[in-house]
């Protein structure tokens, strides 16, 4: 099969297909390699190999075939040219950031971030002489004066977590290219399936594959997606030996579920909108933010971007956090949980748990209120998601 024909292949057979290497026992299923080391036929074979004149692996912290398959058929679903796989979406993050900043850089970040970004953001990064400014992502003239002759990249998440705020790639992406940085999105919410920045002008694409790639809420990942420029010559000497290697077992669990992940993430997205519509008439709600409702005040944003609304929907109740509280504590089947994109649906309370750490004063510059909730949709009847969150929100008064 040619590489060209490959590249033809619609997103549902390259799930199921892309990066296939099968051994000489001809398997069905993708192959597990539990093997740290690799052996070498002569010396001078091991020579070559460091050197870079020989294909093949050297150490599993560096590459492994069972990694290999997951990073290439990722690629081909992201429209990325090279990936790299790391052990967390937090540990993509970072590598993605920091292996191509020095002192005396610049970077311009989205307000609106995930808890643990916003601090290598805000914290980490400027212990080492890294300058970040944060603005408000969906205004294009923070954006305009910010980024200057100075930055070298740019960072956001798009939608972002938890209040799905949509960021205009293309038109950021113009920006940064302007000045030549780099253009960095945290894709994690749209996964390749719904969103694939590639195509808006994105260099560098993050995710954390514990999220809608795994989907069962068994393994953790991540992957850093960009040019064969970028991966081979920026990124890969950084992680080989700062070492945040995924294994090989949760590269064969995320095969797995890159496999079923349009199928899952179409039903995911379906009882999105109904729950959505649902709790937008009730009257202990007073904001849904979903992209999939008229309502969303970016829907030309979301058609442009976005082939659907997403799994997860984040709305405020009336009465603060006692009446947060006592719906998550009234739901019988969403379990109260900060991760997302599972089977299961689960809920957060973002100001005490994902977004504790980043302070009353930043989290009302994003709109996390205490009465803000963080619903991650899963794969239950929505029937009976639909009556345990009328019963919960019934049950608050």
């Amino acid at each position: 099969m040619s590489d060209d024909s490959k590249k033809s292949w619609r997103p549902r057979t390259q799930a199921v297909r892309a990066g296939l290497d099968r051994s000489p026992h001809g398997e069905t299923s993708e192959a597990l390699y539990l093997n740290s080391g690799f052996v070498y036929d002569t010396a001078e074979q091991a020579e070559a190999r460091f050197l870079g004149d020989d294909e093949g692996f050297i150490y599993s912290r560096y590459g492994n075939p069972t990694v290999s398959m997951f990073e290439e058929r990722l690629a081909q679903l992201d429209g990325s040219e090279a990936c790299f796989a790391t052990a967390s979406g937090m540990s993509a993050v970072f590598a993605a950031l920091l292996c191509q900043l020095q002192k005396g850089d610049h970077v311009v970040a989205s307000r609106a971030l995930f808890g643990s970004c916003h601090y290598i953001l805000t914290q980490l990064l400027p212990r080492y002489g890294i300058e970040v400014d944060l603005v408000d992502g969906a205004d294009l003239a923070q954006w305009q004066a910010a980024i200057g002759e100075s930055t070298t990249c740019v960072f956001f998440e798009t939608p972002s977590n938890p209040t799905l705020d949509l960021i205009d790639i293309q038109a950021v992406a113009d920006l940064a290219h302007g000045v030549g940085a780099r253009v960095l999105v945290d894709n994690v919410f749209s996964t390749p399936i719904l969103q694939r920045p590639v195509d808006f002008g994105a260099d560098v694409v993050v995710y954390s594959g514990t999220k809608h790639m795994d989907g069962q809420g068994r393994i953790l990942g991540g992957a850093v997606l960009g040019s064969h420029e970028y991966i081979d010559d920026v990124l890969m000497n950084f992680l080989r030996h700062t070492g945040p290697a995924m294994s090989a077992f949760n590269a064969w669990v995320l095969l797995k579920g890159l496999e079923t992940m349009e199928l899952r993430l179409a039903e995911q997205c379906a009882n999105a909108q109904t729950l959505a519509e649902l709790l937008q008439a009730h009257d202990a709600v007073e904001r849904v933010i979903y992209p999939g409702l008229d309502s969303y005040p970016r829907r030309d944003l979301v058609e442009k971007q976005m082939s659907a609304g997403g799994s997860v929907i984040t709305f405020d109740l009336k009465g603060g956090k006692g009446e947060a509280f006592s719906f998550l504590n009234g739901l019988d089947i969403v379990d109260i949980s900060n991760n997302l994109g599972d089977a299961k649906s689960l809920i957060t309370h973002p100001a005490t748990t994902t977004h504790r750490a980043v302070g009353p004063e930043e989290r009302a510059k994003v709109g996390i209120g205490d009465g803000m909730v963080r619903l991650s949709v899963g794969l239950e009847d929505p029937a009976d998601l639909e009556e345990d969150l009328t019963a919960a929100l019934n049950g608050i008064r």
